[in-house]
């Protein structure tokens, strides 16, 4: 019977590392998560509560929600909320069709197909910063061929500069985006395509479904779960990518392509107001969590309802 005490602190003792023993194995990784993101991420939105301007730095404090109430007031944070959505979704809508058509294309056995793979995932492969400096030149009046084209098929009055013109300047940074894009979906849901099992084709041909019936029954309900994750990530990731419009824009004409990514950039880096940038930081980040919180709920009741 006396023995009975310390075995059975033995055994707690066992018990407790084999609990313990797979956070051992992960602790290297969660230490790295910690000191790369978590720390980061708190340390940066503390920054949102603080004056932090390095070009005053005699000013500087705890300012509790000023920050926050400036933005009520503030036209900029507004109008490029508001191009922050026509960005990401313009962008996104085309990014999608484009790549969702690219990867029926390769789906399907042809000549040439590895060529016209390779060239499809080649934008994926260029920096964005090398990308938007040629999209650039593209659209300049003076040596880039766009604005000459667009002319000749009548759809400019003129070939003027359309990175200038504040109705259109959006529409490059939108039609280099869309470029840099399409691989990522036309990638993800073409693994997805090849995943699917020919015989469910081969059962629908024998029962009489035609390509659109074969589309819409089979290949969809396959596809939906990729597409809902592809979105979501694509349209977080777009939000957050203001390096097209930094380098072909600026944010301008008159903040006409001003994102909030890209006001962010520039309040912090240009105008060296870390604090305020962290404060429209701040919010990008609330909104992109209700957004992914948002689609995370629509997909689960989705699926319950199937």
């Amino acid at each position: 019977m006396a023995a009975s005490g310390p075995a059975r602190g033995g055994a707690g003792l066992r018990g407790l590392g084999r609990v313990l023993e797979p956070w051992c194995y992960i602790a290297p990784g969660l230490v790295l998560v910690l000191l790369v993101m978590i720390v980061p991420l708190v340390i940066g939105l503390s920054y949102a509560f603080q004056q932090l301007q390095i070009l005053n730095p005699f000013v500087r404090g705890w300012v509790g929600l000023d920050n926050f109430a400036r933005l009520v007031s503030d036209r900029i944070f507004w109008l490029s909320l508001a191009n922050t959505l026509y960005w990401t979704f313009g962008s996104l809508l085309f990014q999608f069709l484009f790549g969702l058509g690219l990867a029926l294309l390769l789906n399907r056995s042809f000549y040439g197909k590895r060529a016209v793979q390779a060239l499809v995932f080649l934008p994926w492969a260029v920096p964005s910063f090398l990308g938007g400096l040629t999209w650039a030149w593209l659209f300049n009046p003076v040596v880039g061929p766009l604005p000459y084209w667009l002319f000749s098929l009548g759809l400019l009055v003129e070939p003027y500069n359309i990175l200038g013109d504040p109705r259109l300047a959006m529409l490059g940074p939108i039609a280099a985006n869309v470029w840099f894009g399409v691989p990522f979906f036309a990638i993800t849901l073409l693994a997805a395509l090849q995943s699917i099992p020919n015989e469910l084709y081969e059962a629908a041909s024998i029962d009489g479904a035609g390509p659109f019936q074969q589309f819409r029954l089979i290949t969809l309900p396959f596809l939906a779960p990729m597409i809902a994750i592809t979105v979501m990530l694509r349209t977080i990731w777009i939000s957050n990518f203001a390096d097209l419009i930094v380098v072909m824009t600026g944010g301008g004409p008159a903040n006409t392509t001003q994102i909030l990514a890209s006001y962010i950039f520039t309040l912090a880096f240009r105008k060296l107001d870390f604090g305020y940038a962290s404060a429209v930081a701040a919010v990008l980040l609330l909104l992109l969590v209700l957004y992914a919180a948002l689609l995370i709920r629509l997909r689960m009741s989705f699926r319950s309802t199937t």
